[in-house]
């Protein structure tokens, strides 16, 4: 956790213009750290911003804590993915580990975004949302959000995360090209519940010209087809086939 040192502290107000989610506030001459709204992203500590050095690291408290500095840390490894940056591939190496399969879709959405941040209360009413449509959520192994859900089956988070802050999160699922549809419309009904934005990633397997079936259901429901996108071709690796 990070706080500001009120002895070292001139107000100078320099490390309000650095911090990612405006967690650092003025109040009688010094800075104070909004400790529900900071993400423990430590960009205000690795940058040493503080020309007086009063911002100053505190140990963190719990496990939730570390999993939000983890989160929200670009530079920070997540311990059971082994990935840096949020702790997963998203599915980017999907041409190699197969895991989207023939007739699925996976589904990757962002939440958050410097500036704004994302409460996890926001990111399980997604998660949850999406379950019940019929997707099937990642586990632990692959993305770290996993790890805080008491149900796999259903996105259930524990509650004793719900009001942490994190920088942004990415909630990982795959479903059937044939519900793709229901879960794209839970994501339509949910966006207006949350406090936060998201942008959608889908993972398709596609033909020699680029389509997927699976994509005429954007045009239904008003979601405007993707101008641009990821292609992994397995160049110099075996290519999955399921």
């Amino acid at each position: 956790m990070t706080v500001i040192n009120r002895d070292k502290c001139v107000g100078c107000r320099i490390c309000q213009t650095y911090c990612t989610v405006d967690a650092i506030y003025f109040q009688d001459g010094k800075c104070h750290v909004d400790e529900d709204r900071c993400t423990e992203c430590y960009v205000c500590l690795r940058q040493q911003v503080c020309p007086r050095g009063a911002i100053e690291p505190v140990e963190l408290a719990n496990f939730y804590k570390q999993f939000q500095h983890v989160m929200s840390d670009p530079v920070e490894n997540h311990g059971v993915t082994g990935v840096t940056g949020r702790g997963t591939e998203e599915v980017k190496t999907n041409d190699v580990s197969g895991r989207v399969k023939k007739g699925e879709v996976g589904i990757c959405i962002d939440m958050g975004r410097p500036g704004l941040g994302v409460y996890l209360r926001d990111a399980e009413k997604v998660a949850m949302a999406i379950a019940k449509a019929g997707a099937e959520l990642a586990p632990a192994h692959h993305t770290p959000l996993a790890a805080l859900m008491s149900d796999l089956s259903t996105g259930k988070l524990v509650d004793e995360c719900l009001n942490y802050h994190l920088l942004s999160v990415i909630i990982e699922a795959k479903c059937r090209e044939d519900r793709l549809k229901d879960v794209l419309q839970a994501l339509q009904a949910v966006e207006k519940e949350i406090d936060t934005v998201f942008s959608l990633g889908l993972i398709l397997r596609v033909d020699e010209k680029g389509y997927n079936p699976a994509l005429a259901c954007l045009d239904e429901l008003g979601i405007p087809q993707p101008y641009r996108g990821k292609v992994n071709v397995g160049l110099g690796r075996p290519l999955a086939q399921d």
